[in-house]
């Protein structure tokens, strides 16, 4: 079964960071947990998000478009990135998202994706 883990930290350091050049090259450093479960054949996919100040939140309302900047909700944690994985259990996937390195300091939201 497929999970999606929402990656969620610090809302205000998210919006700290600078943007990044799109003339670098990706980061070559390693990523210890992501590389154990690309190894394993777990990991589907997964990026990091651009920090919420880019981000617009919209919802319809009388047929009409509101676009709001940023995330809908005040929070102090916002979703920074996202993993899909595909592994046997609920349980495993708790597992996994227990050893992302922001389970540490912010959350890692485990949802199954009802598609699956």
């Amino acid at each position: 079964m497929k999970y999606l883990l929402l990656i969620c930290w610090d809302a205000e350091r998210m919006d700290a960071q600078t943007e990044p050049d799109p003339t670098d090259s990706p980061n070559e450093e390693g990523f210890p947990w992501l590389d154990d479960l690309q190894a394993r054949g777990i990991w589907v996919t997964g990026d990091q998000l651009a920090p919420p100040r880019r981000g617009r939140s919209v919802r319809v309302r009388d047929g009409k478009p509101l676009v709001t900047d940023g995330p809908f909700a005040e929070t102090k944690e916002a979703v920074g990135g996202f993993d899909l994985i595909e592994c046997g259990s609920l349980e495993e996937a708790v597992e996994i998202a227990a050893g992302h390195p922001v389970a540490q300091t912010g959350t890692v939201e485990v949802r199954p994706l009802w598609g699956s």
